[in-house]
């Protein structure tokens, strides 16, 4: 299929930890001309391949990618840079004619790229976001109930990123994080599809995947890595293969630990892309023919309402 990547701008496949979209991306994009951008908030770290489950070599070699090892695992990351990184790849893939696929599990990162970013939204305050970092998680959500209700009925209060960038908003500007979040409304038919399963075949899915990270060398990558910084340090599962390696915890144990995080993931993935109202929920049998249908229907159409200047 030939794409005008100006009557088209970009498809976006969204969806929880393991539910197939790389696969179903490369299939797509093999079949229109298309190139992988990710927006995967891990996957964007070089050093963890097997933990952050980035594309094979083989995948890799069949349609180009973007933003997969882009940084090193040191650096800070937060969405208004990823958004940066993103709307250049984009502008990169069109630029060669070709239809930029924007492919990931980060649904912060997704928004960022249908709606933008809230006007006003101050930038990180490095000094004040390490004092945050040194309080303790259940001070910070009690901080963030007090200062801004709503993001805290809204929030993922376990994501120490989200809490502690939020609470940063409120107070460099004495104003809820939840008052900038003036989203343009959306227009049109949806640009993008999220792939879901049954519950019971993904936490199935996520068990082979965790159990195939370790026989393809997990532990060995970890030890490798040496130090990491904030960001990166809150991939699932470093922190318990880094008490596998000090002797403080069990393989067992970890491999446990590290599927139920996983799990608990994937459903907060799936509540946030069940809210998404620009991407359609698909199931993995009619991913693919719903993916280039729809690319077919707003090309003809002209409906999509994604713009990437």
């Amino acid at each position: 299929m030939n794409m005008d990547p100006q009557t088209f701008p970009a498809l976006v496949i969204g969806g929880p930890t393991a539910s197939g979209k790389t696969s179903l991306a490369i299939t797509i994009a093999e079949a229109c001309h298309g190139e992988v951008v990710s927006a995967d908030a891990f996957q964007l770290y070089s050093g963890l391949p097997i933990l952050t489950a980035q594309p094979s070599s083989a995948e890799l070699a069949r349609v180009p990618h973007h933003l997969i090892g882009a940084l090193g695992l040191e650096e800070a990351m937060d969405v208004q840079r990823y958004l940066g990184m993103a709307q250049a790849a984009i502008r990169e893939v069109r630029a060669r004619g070709r239809l930029p696929i924007v492919v990931g599990g980060t649904g912060l990162y997704i928004r960022a790229l249908l709606f933008g970013l809230a006007k006003g939204l101050p930038g990180p305050d490095v000094e004040l976001r390490r004092e945050l970092e040194r309080r303790p998680m259940h001070e910070l959500q009690e901080d963030l109930r007090r200062l801004d209700p709503e993001s805290a009925l809204t929030m993922d209060l376990k994501n120490p990123r989200r809490v502690i960038r939020a609470l940063e908003v409120c107070l460099q500007t004495g104003r809820p994080f939840s008052s900038f979040r003036h989203l343009t409304a959306w227009e049109g038919a949806p640009v993008g599809i999220w792939i879901s399963r049954e519950r019971v075949e993904l936490q199935e899915r996520i068990q082979r995947r965790t159990n195939t990270m370790f026989e393809e060398g997990v532990l060995e990558e970890v030890r490798e890595a040496g130090e990491v910084g904030t960001t990166a340090g809150q991939v699932i599962g470093f922190s318990s293969l880094r008490l596998v390696l000090s002797g403080s915890l069990s393989r067992a144990a970890a491999e446990e630990a590290i599927s139920i995080a996983t799990r608990q993931y994937a459903k907060r993935q799936e509540t946030w892309f069940r809210k998404e109202q620009a991407l359609r929920a698909v199931g993995p049998a009619e991913a693919v023919t719903e993916g280039i249908k729809l690319l077919q229907t707003e090309r003809r159409e002209g409906t999509s309402g994604l713009t990437f200047t």
